[in-house]
């Protein structure tokens, strides 16, 4: 078993590619690596896409590896090879992003990246630091995860989820900030799993094992 954790220079790799190399081997997963190669992606039995940083440069820097891209493409949607979007990475799967300029995203979940806007004025954007998980809906890579555990984030936009089956987790934060999405093989974290410590190892050792 392969999981290949596409880099396309949109974020620091290494404390995600080390909670994933410990999972996998606490799991018996097989091997993890880091590649910006397409043949990589297009033999991975599993493919994580990360990303910090804006949604329009993310989103440009996949898309402008377009060997990458299209294996991707091609691996998720073809080969239901199972897939985690991690904080950026994760808001990619929707349709479109909205900052600072309309965006195309991979589509793979319907709604749009929008900007966190508290109702409270004392609450500050970015949302960064831990916050309470609410588990919305039931999914095996949620397994042993449940409403009231802390992860941990850092960001300004949000994904606006269109089809409630497809929000699994939020976070409250003057109003609801969406946490998780997923459907079919497909899952994305907005918070970032290889920090968030216990609850974040859990979650990345269900991936790695999850058989959708």
């Amino acid at each position: 078993m392969l999981t290949v954790l596409i880099d396309y220079e949109s974020g620091n790799l290494h404390s995600a590619e080390k909670a994933f190399q410990r999972m996998a081997r606490e799991t018996d997963a097989g091997e993890v690596i880091v590649s910006d190669k397409a043949e990589d992606v297009a033999r991975a039995d599993r493919i994580v896409l990360p990303g910090d940083g804006a949604f329009p440069a993310c989103a440009k820097a996949l898309k402008g590896r377009e060997n990458v891209y299209d294996a991707l493409r091609e691996a998720v949607e073809e080969r239901g090879r199972p897939f985690m979007g991690i904080c950026v990475g994760m808001q990619l799967m929707a349709r479109i992003g909205h900052e600072y300029e309309e965006t195309r995203g991979l589509g793979w979940i319907d709604g749009e990246v929008t900007r966190i806007t508290p109702a409270d004025p004392a609450l500050k954007v970015p949302h960064m630091g831990w916050n309470d998980l609410v588990v919305d809906q039931p999914h095996p890579v949620l397994a042993g995860i449940e409403t009231g555990q802390h992860a941990y984030f850092v960001h300004s936009y949000h994904m606006a989820v269109a089809a409630p089956d497809q929000l699994l987790a939020h976070v409250e934060y003057g109003a609801p900030v969406t946490a998780i999405v997923g459907r079919d093989t497909m899952i994305g974290t907005q918070f970032h799993p290889e920090k968030s410590q216990a609850t974040g190892l859990r979650l990345i050792a269900n991936f790695l094992t999850w058989t959708p």
